[in-house]
């Protein structure tokens, strides 16, 4: 499958990305260690997860995902053949949060256990925290690059200001740059993403592995009315999106499914590989007919006309 750069980080990830927020919550081991086989095993080679993943979930603590992967990575080997993406930053209750030194590098090291692996690949800030230097964040992302245990870094949750800010900081102090930015961006979710931050990224050549691809599950097609938001955990969040804008995009998503022999969620998915300034999307699974849906994505190329009707439609 061919690969697509990260930035310049020298990274290359095929053009999906697994969503790891699932593994060890929604997938339990032993489904978690299917889907991951299942997906390297179609050629792809991103995983995406983050120390928080899940603390929302009673009983856990945090790093439930990284332990899960770290257990397969094990049992499986081939790590040099992998792209594994992890986070610090975001609040993990009793562990705490933010972007200061000493919680990054605490925290690196926490992840590198869990995970079973000496370096990270991807190493990123999960959400801005306009109360640590942005200088005092960079500096610690460089001692681990500078320790081999990270090899690049990227910014999650950031607004345009901000991540311009601290490209700024990079390129006027020699210090690391965020070479990805994972934003909420998908075929219903549009103005936050294009309005100022894709400009910033073509400009700069960030890569970009967006988040909720599917809108929680909405561009699958499977929520269509109120009594279907108890398909899933997630479907409780859904209702804001069923609205006539939101049926407009479905019914955009089942006629080009129809005309391509494929499924709304593959299209949803193919839509934003096709866009230029996206690397990959990061796009989660709880079973093997979901995975299916999803590596199929990676497979359908969607004309000018398929993309100029969805644009319409989400417009």
């Amino acid at each position: 499958m061919q690969k697509r750069k990260l930035g310049k980080s020298g990274l290359e990830i095929a053009p999906l990305m697994f969503g790891g927020n699932v593994l060890g919550w929604t997938a339990d081991e032993a489904m978690s260690f299917k889907l991951l086989d299942g997906f390297v095993g179609a050629g792809l080679n991103a995983i995406d997860t983050a120390d928080v993943y899940s603390v929302w979930v009673p009983g856990h603590k945090g790093g439930e995902s990284e332990t899960v992967i770290g257990k397969w990575l094990k049992a499986r080997g081939g790590r040099d053949k992998l792209v594994i993406a992890t986070k610090v930053g975001w609040d993990r209750r009793d562990a705490g949060g933010g972007l200061a030194r000493a919680h990054i590098l605490k925290n690196a090291e926490a992840s590198l256990k869990r995970l079973q692996t000496d370096y990270i690949d991807l190493y990123q800030s999960h959400i801005d925290d306009p109360k640590t230097p942005i200088e005092e964040t960079l500096a610690a992302h460089q001692t681990l690059i500078e320790q081999g245990k990270v090899r690049a870094i990227g910014a999650s949750n950031y607004e345009a200001p901000r991540l311009a800010e601290a490209l700024g900081v990079s390129a006027a102090k020699a210090l690391p740059r965020y070479e990805t930015l994972q934003p909420h961006y998908n075929l219903y979710e549009r103005d936050g993403y294009e309005r100022a931050l894709e400009p910033l990224v073509l400009k700069e050549n960030i890569g970009v592995i967006p988040y909720y691809s599917l809108a929680s599950g909405f561009l699958t097609g499977k929520y269509r009315r109120e009594a279907d938001f108890k398909k899933s955990p997630r479907g409780g969040g859904i209702g804001a999106m069923l609205n006539e804008r939101g049926l407009r995009i479905l019914m955009a998503l089942d006629k080009v499914a129809l005309q391509t022999k494929s499924t709304p969620a593959q299209v949803a998915l193919a839509w934003l590989i096709a866009r230029p300034s996206i690397t990959a999307p990061i796009a989660s699974a709880t079973n093997l007919d979901q995975l299916k849906d999803l590596i199929a994505a990676t497979r359908l190329k969607l004309d000018a006309d398929a993309i100029k009707a969805l644009d319409a439609a989400s417009a």
